[in-house]
């Protein structure tokens, strides 16, 4: 090998020792954006820098919020208004059918939009897209574990991975205590929780986080035979003859007094017994890690004799 052919690999090792030196530095950087995939696994490319986020579902946002990040919020949707730590006085739109022409002038990095937002088929926030916002469709959980997993997946998109791990642990740690109780009840409960009051009667079965929870505490969905969410009959609810009834009604007055009230449910125990309890309506049916706040509610509300904490703690 002549010198100058050792020279010139030299130079050549050199200039690509030197490439992957600046390729390396540049993808540790702060200020360079990266490619990925939202929950619904469509690519998108994180923007360098996030500093002004919309929020769109408000289980979305109270994970923003519990990692910290609520000043971070210019905006979000209707439902999301009253959520702790969230500014009053932020815009808020319609999760259904947003205004993105205001939503493009608040120059967000980011809009992270709820699954529910797309449930005519159609998504609204493409113009937003468009215009080269980063938008993260994160679909509606239905499992303890894919809640765990959007907590999982904003921590990481706000650069805040340690904040979402104590966030997860702090749910595990709840569930595993009462899944202690839970695992030791042998003469099980049968639980009707009511979602929507009559004559619209729904409720769940298999596959909905809220039915997990039912069986961390111990208990039994009178509709695990069947799966999601569902509309259900009175004739069936008798039938079922439940030992206890959760609802999670807010929209009239005294849920508890007017299923209490029904015709003819004076034949179940539930009734009878005056099992009949409130839970709350947002920590029930948002998919975020306030649902142990609920699991709390409902172990006390089945077992109270068991689960001796006070539910509104922790």
């Amino acid at each position: 090998m002549t010198v100058a052919t050792m020279q010139t690999n030299n130079r050549i090792i050199t200039v690509f020792l030197l490439a992957v030196v600046l390729l390396t530095t540049a993808s540790c950087q702060p200020n360079v954006t990266s490619q990925t995939f939202d929950r619904e696994g469509n690519p998108v490319t994180l923007p360098a820098k996030v500093d002004r986020v919309i929020s769109i579902g408000p289980s979305n946002t109270e994970i923003l919020v519990a990692l910290g990040f609520a000043d971070k919020i210019v905006a979000a949707d209707t439902w999301s208004r009253g959520i702790d730590g969230l500014a009053e006085d932020l815009p808020f739109f319609d999760m259904l059918a947003p205004d993105c022409e205001q939503i493009i002038l608040l120059e967000p990095d980011i809009i992270f939009v709820t699954g529910m937002s797309k449930a005519g088929g159609v998504n609204p926030y493409k113009t937003a897209s468009n215009a080269g916002i980063c938008v993260l469709l994160i679909p509606s959980s239905s499992s303890i574990a894919g809640i765990k997993e959007d907590v999982r997946y904003i921590a990481e998109v706000m650069n805040a991975v340690e904040q979402g791990e104590e966030i997860i642990a702090d749910m595990e740690q709840t569930i595993d205590e009462i899944a202690k109780i839970g695992e030791t009840i042998t003469d099980k409960k049968t639980v009707y929780v009511e979602i929507s009051a009559a004559p619209f009667l729904y409720s769940f079965g298999r596959g909905v986080f809220l039915h997990e929870m039912l069986e961390i505490i111990g208990a039994e969905n009178i509709l695990a035979d069947r799966n999601k969410w569902l509309a259900v009959s009175e004739e069936l609810i008798l039938d079922k003859n439940p030992d206890v009834i959760l609802t999670s009604v807010d929209y009239i007055d005294k849920p508890v007094e007017e299923i209490l009230s029904r015709p003819g449910w004076n034949k179940m125990t539930a009734v009878q017994n005056g099992d009949v309890y409130h839970i709350d309506t947002n920590t029930s049916s948002r998919p975020s890690h306030h649902i142990v706040k609920t699991l709390r509610e409902m172990a006390k509300a089945v077992y109270p004799e068991l689960y001796l904490y006070d539910s509104a703690t922790r």
